[in-house]
């Protein structure tokens, strides 16, 4: 009996000695968490700084250019007409052929009106032997008059054949005169110099005066003209150089932009704004010489308006567009980058003048500005050789590693540890 009733305490003291040493870890588990999350501050990454290629803003001369659409327009195109009708009997040119003023280019058949000439002729002649009768019927009656021998209204109309007569000769003179201006028209012959297109009417055929398509298209090749337009907001710097007495020069490029045809210079400017585009017409003047500019054909104009001298320059790519407006990333004295709003002026595309924002002698980034933001820490890359370009620009291991810990011992790091182009600027 009383060994039933021995207590079984050391089979369960481990047990309660494990409850409790997990019960003590779980603890101590969750205070350090709870200290963690209080006062612990997450590891901030240090961000290598980026390799970028810099340029300094230097003061120059730019040109200011209006870049425009423009079309090769003669100075004469000319449709020749025959001013009278009948038979083409003969064709004196060459299809595409140089003609010069005067020149023969075609032949009506003028017999009919070679005939009508010789009938004028013949009229002509009888009454210039009527006007002679009359005129010495009239001197016969003057003498008769003077003596009373005949009636006085006899002398008085004597005098008003002798004007009718004169009157016909005056007629048939001007009938032969407008024969001959047609026989002149027989021969039809170039009215401008220049070169003729393709034949428009055969030899045989009966042409007429009323004719609209004519015998042939003379175009004037040297000089010509290319007529381009220009907005409203550029006109009124035009029309001031214009007339302050500049010559303003016009260079032509290719359909493509991609070659120069040739040069010239501003030859007048339209009277009237087109009201549905806003815009005015004017025309430049050309030799051309070698007949690089073709008519109708579409060219790229170029036209030199004014020069800024000691405007300050940079190159295009160092000018990036986002939320603050136009802006470039500026090289502080820290190796950091800020960004920096600017005016922009004209350009020539590879460089543009900054009209506001930025003197000479600051430096802005040029390339590698994709991953930039303002006060993101820089590496300027060492300038590209003409070989081995891509292996200089990209840094070894150990260099971006010097490099992330100078930027950390100086505190040159982004903040938030955050990196990107311009199209991150407004951070």
């Amino acid at each position: 009996m009383s060994e039933s009733t021995t207590p079984a305490t050391p089979s369960h003291r481990p047990r309660r000695f494990g409850r409790w040493i997990v019960i003590i870890v779980l603890i101590i588990v969750v205070v350090l968490i709870a200290l963690h999350v209080m006062h612990g501050k997450k590891p901030q990454r240090q961000t290598p700084p980026q390799v970028v290629s810099v340029a300094t803003a230097h003061a120059g001369d730019m040109p200011v250019i209006l870049k425009e659409l423009g079309t090769v327009t003669p100075v004469a195109t000319v449709t020749v007409l025959p001013q009278l009708s009948g038979y083409l009997t003969q064709v004196g040119y060459r299809e595409g052929e140089e003609v010069e003023k005067g020149q023969f280019l075609a032949q009506i058949d003028p017999r009919q009106y070679e005939i009508s000439k010789q009938q004028e002729q013949a009229q002509l002649a009888k009454d210039q032997a009527s006007l002679a009768q009359a005129r010495s019927d009239l001197a016969r009656y003057a003498e008769l008059a003077q003596n009373k021998s005949i009636a006085a209204q006899t002398y008085e109309d004597q005098k008003f054949t002798v004007a009718q007569d004169e009157a016909a000769v005056k007629a048939d003179l001007a009938a032969i005169a407008q024969y001959d201006l047609d026989l002149a028209y027989c021969r039809i012959t170039a009215p401008v110099s220049g070169r003729v297109g393709l034949r428009l009417v055969d030899p045989g055929n009966y042409v007429t005066a009323s004719s609209t398509t004519g015998i042939v298209v003379i175009t004037q090749m040297k000089p010509t003209t290319v007529q381009f337009t220009v907005a409203q907001n550029a006109l009124s710097s035009v029309i001031q150089r214009v007339g302050a007495g500049a010559k303003l020069p016009v260079a032509i490029y290719t359909s493509d932009n991609d070659k120069l045809i040739t040069k010239g210079t501003l030859y007048a400017i339209s009277n009237q704004m087109a009201t549905s585009t806003g815009t005015v017409t004017l025309r430049a003047m050309f030799a051309n010489d070698d007949e690089a500019l073709f008519p109708n054909e579409f060219v790229n104009v170029q036209l030199t308006v004014d020069t800024l001298h000691d405007a300050v320059i940079v190159p295009t790519a160092s000018v990036q567009t986002g939320a603050p407006g136009d802006y470039v990333y500026l090289v502080n004295a820290n190796h950091t980058v800020s960004v920096h709003k600017v005016k922009l002026g004209p350009s020539d595309g590879a460089n543009t003048v900054i009209t506001s924002g930025l003197d000479v002698g600051q430096q802005v980034v040029t390339d590698g500005v994709d991953r930039l933001s303002d006060g993101a820490a820089i590496r300027v890359a060492p300038p590209r050789a003409a070989s081995g370009a891509s292996a200089s620009s990209a840094p070894d291991a150990s260099d971006a590693s010097n490099a992330s810990g100078a930027a950390a011992a100086s505190g040159a790091s982004s903040p938030s540890g955050r990196h990107g182009g311009h199209h991150h600027a407004s951070e």
